[in-house]
């Protein structure tokens, strides 16, 4: 049996794993804003640093895996908070605990990412690129440059940002290296408060339009098998990817867009990348 840190573990998608790893015999260290093992604000950076040292004292400085579940949806108005909450409320966390991860020597950690990723056309990487360099006031003012859609801007490129930050260091020594496997879950609509939210919201009926093929909303309990899986031995050869479960929206908008093979204007990084590479 591990421990196990689950951030946004008092509702949605963060307390279904919580619930399902208890479940299974592990322990669980809870973190959220208002209740749970260690309550902390990850919109601010004291919170975030409060967060990653409560953790690690009620772990003993070990952590068999971990769990990012915690964030903010597109809410207008709220969105220098979810870039704090969303980008920074997961990296500066994960760096935080690397050495805890790195100590139980076969670790594993599931970011939530979202569809939104590839199904939110437009979505300005300069904001992307803001937020990955840390500078969040940036990003959100790249991401909100075209006012109606700056939540949902600011949204996607968080969940990109993040996405990538994952994938970038999943595969480098600190991470794949100290045995550390870094993955993303990217769920499409959840039947969660956030979900709740937006369809009370003006946007309601947009969010019940969207295509869903396979229909109606994915369950939080459902999710959290995901993530049961991805932190288990059947996952040991799974780093760096994302997982898509939201009921064939992605499909729907990018069937041909992946995977496509490396376009001969790469080529050149492709084999510098292969060179560069030491077992």
């Amino acid at each position: 049996m591990g421990v196990y840190a689950v951030t946004g573990a008092a509702s949605g998608m963060g307390a279904a794993s919580a619930d399902r790893l208890r479940a299974a015999g592990h322990t669980v260290i809870t973190v959220d804003l208002k209740e749970g093992d260690v309550v902390a604000d990850l919109a601010t950076p004291a919170g975030r640093a409060a967060a990653v040292r409560r953790t690690l004292e009620r772990a003993g400085n070990r952590l068999d895996g971990a769990v990012l579940a915690a964030g903010l949806g597109p809410v207008p108005g709220k969105e220098q908070t979810l870039a704090q909450v969303n980008v920074r409320g997961v990296i500066e966390l994960l760096e935080g605990w690397r050495p805890a991860l790195a100590a139980a020597g076969n670790s594993r950690v599931v970011v939530f990412g979202s569809n939104s990723t590839t199904t939110t056309p437009a979505v300005p990487m300069s904001a992307v690129r803001a937020f990955l360099a840390g500078d969040l006031d940036k990003g959100v003012r790249r991401a909100g440059r075209i006012r109606p859609a700056a939540a949902p801007f600011t949204y996607a490129a968080s969940k990109i940002a993040v996405t990538h930050w994952v994938r970038r260091n999943a595969v480098t020594p600190d991470w794949a290296g100290a045995g550390i496997r870094l993955n993303v879950l990217a769920p499409g609509a959840v039947a969660t408060p956030l979900l709740d939210t937006q369809l009370a919201s003006p946007e309601g009926d947009r969010v019940r339009s969207f295509p869903v093929p396979i229909g109606g909303f994915g369950e939080p309990d459902r999710i959290a098998e995901w993530v049961e899986f991805m932190l288990s031995p059947a996952a040991d050869f799974l780093v760096g990817s994302v997982v898509v479960v939201d009921g064939g929206s992605e499909a729907w908008f990018r069937a041909v867009d992946w995977p496509r093979p490396v376009p001969v204007r790469k080529v050149l990084r492709y084999v510098r990348r292969m060179r560069s590479f030491r077992r």
